[in-house]
């Protein structure tokens, strides 16, 4: 149990800028072992998210309450999953060859296709957000609950779609010059179910509330199966900013799906 809260603590250190005990440190091993509590974390960041929007709602309209909550989720993580968006935008637009793309998206400056990219993105993924949320009443328990299960599992499930990648692909990389580097090295089947677990239980949970909202992981992974195909196609496998790339994405698909499943259900 020690060595699992440790190898817990090394994801949450990793993947946020939440304190964590001061013996914890990005240990290689205990890194590489930490890929099965991402989705775990993005439960973390999710409640953290939503306890930002609904407080907000005491004060502001939704809107205002979702850009709160969106700056909240990027300061808890660091921005870390938008820079590796930024990150690809670059690369992929920037470049043609695969010592290209890679190169630049090791730059730590970013370019016009970075800056573009990221701002469409927040964009996007407000808008759906508000949407979903634009009949969100303060103090009705019901919508309160159905609003953390949304975060809850929009974060998940998009970090379980990113972790997949680390399972059935290989790293781009061959130095390692990246921080994402451990997370490449190997995995057991431990990872495997863990992140399945972390990733799909809250979905699970949102599902009972209405079945048809597990169709969501077939645009879902849809999407992350074709943005491992064009990373591999590039660059021969993936990076750690592919990772956070495909993390947003897939968020953003969630919202989306949710919504247009909303008009059949």
């Amino acid at each position: 149990m020690k060595k699992e809260l440790h190898i817990f603590f090394t994801a949450l250190m990793f993947y946020t800028r939440i304190p964590c005990p001061k013996n914890i440190d990005h240990n290689p091993d205990y890194l590489n072992k930490a890929s099965r509590y991402f989705p775990l974390v993005g439960w973390i960041v999710g409640v953290v998210a939503y306890a930002a929007f609904y407080t907000s709602t005491y004060l502001f309209n939704v809107e205002i309450a979702v850009v709160l909550s969106m700056i909240i989720s990027i300061l808890t993580t660091g921005a870390f999953h938008e820079d590796g968006f930024a990150d690809v935008c670059d690369g992929f637009g920037g470049g043609w060859t695969k010592d290209k793309i890679l190169l630049i998206m090791k730059d730590s400056a970013i370019g016009a296709y970075g800056a573009i990219g990221v701002v469409l993105l927040l964009i996007l993924k407000f808008t759906a957000i508000a949407t979903l949320l634009s009949s969100f009443q303060v103090g009705n328990m019901q919508a309160a609950t159905y609003g953390l299960l949304l975060f809850v599992t929009a974060h998940s499930i998009s970090r379980l779609a990113a972790i997949s990648i680390v399972f059935t692909h290989v790293y781009s990389r061959e130095d390692a010059s990246s921080k994402s580097k451990p997370i490449a090295q190997s995995y057991s089947w431990k990872e495997i179910v863990g992140a399945l677990f972390f990733g799909l239980l809250p979905l699970a949970v949102l599902s009972y509330w209405q079945w048809q909202l597990c169709l969501v992981v077939i645009p879902v992974f849809f999407s992350r199966f074709f943005m491992a195909r064009y990373f591999q196609k590039w660059i021969d496998g993936y990076t750690g900013d592919c990772l956070g790339a495909t993390q947003q994405v897939s968020e953003i698909i969630f919202y989306l799906s949710i919504i247009g499943l909303w008009k059949f259900i």
